[in-house]
């Protein structure tokens, strides 16, 4: 699962890391990226270039676009059984841009303890997904979407989560978007990522409400008061 997630790298920082190019001047820091909102992806049609999707597939022949409210995580094991996913995990790949994601740990009976899950340098990181493009029939509008693709969890992530997204390595970004990668490769793309490359620590429950997106969501829970 993956529910939630954060972007609050600078632009120039994102264009470095992944050695392309956003055309707009619409990107802003994001602390709490929920369904349903635009999100940085780059995409196997236009691997230069950054670019901004809903969050939530709508698949090219969805009669309605509040489907996309249930496809927002796909998981790997099951890709080429399901008809919304696999003609799309051969042709239309991307990489979903992000620096943390957010998942919720049994705290008590009737709460839970939301975490921030990062990689162990704080650094940029790219979720695999599919993407697709959607004519809405009562405007006429072409509407861009994607879902994360999701694997078993890790060692760290299991007593939080059974499932996390599949993060690639940097040295897979381009393969992943890449028309020459066989389905052999795609499945071992999409292993989880290492335990020991990764770090997650309790946050605010402010980051349980998608009406919140301020920086103070990400500051470790323990740090919040004498931070703010």
């Amino acid at each position: 699962m993956c529910g939630r997630f954060s972007l609050t790298q600078t632009e120039s920082d994102i264009e470095a890391r992944f050695g392309a190019k956003f055309y707009s001047n619409d990107l802003v820091k994001r602390y709490n990226v929920t369904p349903s909102q635009l999100a940085l992806v780059i995409t196997d049609a236009k691997p230069q270039e950054l670019q901004l999707f809903r969050w939530g597939l709508i698949p090219s022949w969805a009669k309605d676009g509040s489907i996309g409210n249930k496809m927002i995580n796909a998981r790997s094991e099951t890709l080429r059984e399901k008809p919304s996913f696999r003609t799309l995990v051969r042709k239309r790949r991307c990489l979903v841009i992000a620096d943390g994601f957010y998942e919720w740990r049994p705290h008590d009976q009737k709460k839970k303890q939301p975490v921030r899950i990062t990689l162990s340098n704080n650094g940029l990181f790219a979720m695999a997904g599919l993407w697709d493009e959607w004519n809405d029939p009562n405007s006429g509008e072409l509407v861009d979407s994607f879902t994360i693709i999701t694997a078993p969890a890790n060692d760290l992530i299991r007593p939080v989560h059974d499932r996390m997204p599949v993060i690639l390595h940097a040295s897979d970004e381009q393969k992943w978007l890449s028309a020459a990668t066989i389905d052999q490769d795609i499945d071992r793309l999409l292993d989880s990522y290492p335990s020991h490359e990764m770090d997650l620590y309790d946050v605010s429950e402010k980051v349980n409400s998608p009406l919140n997106d301020t920086p103070d969501l990400i500051l470790p829970k323990q740090n919040l008061f004498t931070s703010l």
